[in-house]
This record gives C-alpha cells, sequence and structure tokens, in this order.
C-alpha cells in the first residue's frame, strides 16, 4: 500500500510502499512525547526504505534523541534513529535507522492516505508516561513498559493485515 504524508505546511511531502500500514502502536516514551508533542503518543508504521520518495527535502532536519540513564537523567549515548522532521513548521515525519537500513518508520500523523483501523492497540513505554496522562483503553488494548515481544511486522502477520 501506498502511504502519502506531508508536514502541517506542507512544505515536506512523502510517499512510501508499506506492508504494514495499521496503526497499532502507541508510544508513550520521552523521545516521541517531546518531539511529537504533549502527553499523548506517537504511532510509527513501517515502510521499504528504498521506495521513500521526498519533496521538499530542503526543509528536512534530523534530530538523533540523546539517551537517558533512568535513574539519574544523565545523558549515556546518542540513539543511531534519526528522526526527520519539518524545520519549517516542526511536524515529525519519519524515523530512519542505520541498523535497519531497508526500513522506515513514518509517523502515523504525517500520513495523509487513509489508514487502516487496527483490531487492538498497544500502549508501548508506559515506563516513561507522565501520571497526568491518561492512556487510551479499548477491550483489545494490551499495555507494556517498553517494547512489545513482536515486531511490526510480526503483528501484522500474526493477525493476517500483512499487505503484499
Amino acid at each position: 500500500m501506498e502511504l502519502a504524508g506531508s508536514c502541517h505546511c506542507r512544505e515536506v511531502r512523502f510517499t512510501v510502499q508499506s506492508h504494514t500500514p495499521y496503526p497499532y502502536m502507541r508510544c508513550f516514551c520521552s523521545i516521541c512525547r517531546k518531539t511529537a508533542g504533549g502527553g499523548g503518543f506517537a504511532i510509527n508504521l513501517m515502510g521499504a526504505a528504498e521506495t521513500l520518495a521526498v519533496t521538499g527535502e530542503n526543509h528536512i532536519s534530523v534530530y538523533q534523541a540523546r539517551l537517558y540513564d533512568h535513574h539519574d537523567q544523565q545523558p549515556v549515548a546518542t540513539s543511531p534513529g534519526k528522526r526527520h522532521f519539518c524545520r519549517q513548521c516542526g511536524s515529525a515525519l519519519w524515523i530512519w535507522d542505520p541498523r535497519w537500513p531497508e526500513l522506515v518508520h513514518p509517523f502515523a500523523s504525517a500520513i495523509d492516505s487513509p489508514l487502516p483501523e487496527p483490531p487492538e492497540h498497544w500502549n508501548i513505554f508506559l515506563a516513561d508516561k507522565p501520571s497526568w496522562v491518561t492512556v487510551p483503553r479499548g477491550p483489545a488494548d494490551h499495555d507494556v513498559l517498553e517494547y512489545p515481544a513482536e515486531s511490526i511486522e510480526t503483528w501484522h502477520r500474526r493477525l493476517g493485515l500483512w499487505l503484499p
């Protein structure tokens, strides 16, 4: 399925092919919260990096998140993941990580194409959720403190949602 996305000011537009278009993971980690907005969550999809086509590249900046020690909040490393965002309006667009160079992970919030509704949700990185944030809950939702055991691909395949 082709996913078409853009930033809020429309200076950056992109398309990418995805076998996994269901936005089912809600991330509450401090990186997603603080770079993509407020107390809410960010949802990453998965696409084939070789199919990513971008217009407005001159408006893109990249941020590599600092990783902190959970006990003393001191920086311990820099994430290899490159978070692409529009330098004009600040919209989070996608993440690309050299550990998985064949993949790109667009934020569902940047996708303009209609996305299918997932049959369940996974609330992830709840260990980082601030106390004032209410987690949306449905009858088939799952909660984990960090990453779930299944990958995005495995989840889609298990539920018969993998698209050719």
